[in-house]
């Protein structure tokens, strides 16, 4: 299990940000604090004083785009270390390398498939939050 991470999504649809929530929850998580657009989870990194232990990031997203975000975390020394995980509807070559490229520590495509995307949250959350370790 984890330690209790807290976790940052960064996700505008509701119904996807439900489904992380849920199938994230089972490993004991210390907080999962959702922002629905850019510029609410810049505010919250920025103005709000929250230094989480991962990030998840999807691309598409108002106000400020994921790859904007993704630009802001990654230039923040404070911020620097905390992996940022692309969950995305995007599989586009140019966007999975722009990801890599601005530091995203893994890139995962979000399935059509309402049961493969709870699948997916399920395997991410007993690797990243139950199998991997990170520093505090």
């Amino acid at each position: 299990m984890s330690d209790g991470l807290t976790v940052l999504l960064i996700e505008d649809d509701a119904a996807h940000a439900e489904i992380a929530r849920r199938n994230l929850s089972p490993y004991g998580l210390r907080e999962l604090v959702h922002a629905d657009d850019g510029q609410a989870a810049l505010d919250l990194l920025f103005g709000g004083g929250l230094v989480p232990d991962l990030i998840l990031l999807d691309l598409r997203l108002p106000r400020v785009d994921g790859f904007e975000v993704l630009r802001r975390v990654k230039a923040e020394a404070a911020l620097r270390h905390v992996p940022v995980i692309v969950l995305t509807t995007s599989s586009a070559e140019a966007d999975v390398c722009s990801a890599y490229k601005g530091g995203a520590s893994s890139y995962l495509v979000k399935p059509v498939d309402f049961e493969r995307f709870v699948a997916m949250m399920r395997a991410f959350g007993a690797f990243w939050l139950d199998h991997n370790r990170m520093p505090h």
